[in-house]
Formats: C-alpha cells, sequence, structure tokens
C-alpha cells in the first residue's frame, strides 16, 4: 500500500484529492494539513511514501517543503498539484525531485495517469534491483523510442496489413486462428498465415499451439497489447 500525504490549504480540494486517490487500488491518505509548517510536523511523526504538494499555501510556500525533505533523509517522492504555472515554480520543482506536476484545474484522468505511473514505478525496482539501460528507459524515464518508418516484408502490402490489424484489435484478448481471420476478413488463409508470422515475428502477437478434435496441432494467436504499438512503424 502506497501512503500518500496531501499537503494543501483548501479544505474542499484536500478532500476530492483524498477521494480522488483511495477510488484508486493501492493507495491509501494518512493524512492531509494546510501549510508547509504543519506538513513537517506531520513527516517528523509519520511514515510517507508519496505527497501531493500545493505551491499557494499561508505562510511559506508548498516549494519550501521540497529541500525540506531531503534534509529529513527520507525516501519521500513528491507530486506537484497547484495553480502555479509559471516556469520557473515550475523549473524549481522539478530540480529540487518533483516526479510529476499538475496544473489546476486537472482532470482526475490526469492524476490518475500520475499516480498509476508512480505505483508501476514503484512496483518495478521493487523486484529489479539492478537495472539494463533498456529497462531504465523504458520503465523508469519512460522513454519512448523515436518512430521511425519500417518497410513490411516483400508480398505483403500496407493495405491488407491495416484491414488484418483492425479485426486484431477488435478481438482485443481472444484467443483466435488463422483461419478465424479469413472468416472475418475474407482473405485467403495462405495470406493470412503470411500477416500473422509477420507480427509474431515483430512480437505483436504470441503463439500458443493447441491440438484439434483429431489431434492435430493448431496455431491459436493472441494479441501483445504491450508491444502492439509497434505496428505503427509499418502503416
Amino acid at each position: 500500500m502506497i501512503r500518500v500525504f496531501i499537503v494543501e490549504d483548501d479544505p474542499m480540494v484536500a478532500e476530492l484529492n483524498r477521494r480522488y486517490l483511495e477510488s484508486i487500488e493501492g493507495f491509501k491518505a494518512v493524512g492531509t494539513r494546510p501549510s508547509v509548517d504543519a506538513a513537517k510536523q506531520f513527516l517528523k511523526e509519520n511514515e510517507v511514501d508519496l505527497i501531493l504538494l500545493d505551491v499557494y499555501m499561508p505562510g511559506e510556500q508548498g516549494l519550501a517543503l521540497l529541500p525540506y525533505i531531503r534534509q529529513l533523509e527520507k525516501k519521500i517522492d513528491v507530486i506537484l498539484i497547484t495553480a502555479a504555472s509559471d516556469i520557473e515554480t515550475i523549473q524549481g520543482a522539478l530540480r529540487f525531485g518533483a516526479i510529476d506536476y499538475l496544473i489546476k484545474p486537472f482532470s482526475f484522468d490526469r492524476l490518475k495517469e500520475a499516480l498509476v505511473s508512480y505505483q508501476e514505478k514503484t512496483q518495478y525496482v521493487e523486484y529489479h534491483p539492478v537495472l539494463s539501460q533498456q529497462e531504465l528507459d523504458e520503465k523508469i524515464l519512460k522513454k519512448e523510442k523515436a518512430h521511425v518508418s519500417q518497410q513490411i516484408p516483400k508480398g505483403l502490402t500496407k493495405h491488407t496489413l491495416k484491414i488484418i490489424w483492425d479485426e486484431l484489435r477488435r478481438l482485443g484478448d481472444r484467443e483466435f486462428s488463422t483461419e478465424d481471420i479469413a472468416k472475418l476478413t475474407g482473405i485467403s488463409r495462405v495470406s493470412i498465415r503470411k500477416y500473422l508470422n509477420f507480427l509474431e515475428e515483430i512480437e505483436v502477437l504470441e503463439t500458443r499451439v493447441c491440438y484439434g478434435t483429431i489431434g492435430r496441432p493448431i496455431n491459436q494467436y493472441v494479441y501483445n497489447e504491450e508491444k502492439g504499438k509497434q505496428i505503427g512503424y509499418y502503416l
């Protein structure tokens, strides 16, 4: 369970953030405070994993809490949720180690994205004490590979690949065979097999061997959602 501390001077906003937070599995609000001074006292006495922090508050501004956390030498991460949209404040927060920055008014989807991303990173590093460069880029830094257009194999066409791809996306996580896609698209099984083999090679599809009623092995495919974006390089 990820323990979250909310530092926000508006009680209505603090309560909304708490409700948003606790609607996502794996998170628990352990407290709210309306000022930096009160937050400092709370942090001395309680264990926290993540802080949702406002900037504009009575007394010290929220950014003053960031160097204080470093002085405590506690492993606490911070997401800024604030109306402060000037670049100086944003850069100051990021330089002190804020992992995300949400500008009010924000959508619940954006808050959920920030929290789920944090949760995924936390869980991943828990079980991977050593990372490769690829793992660091993809899982922690969330770097996207540059989109470089790729050539599809000779004998295949983008038009037919798009038709097959649209059907695969409609199937979602259901298993399917070459014959299933042939029936859905009206394309011959021989041609379908070539395209499915190609999609398997680029890891967009995973193959599972099943046995029919007469004992003959049949390839069943399933869409690999994590690798699915790679198809965009070929269309």
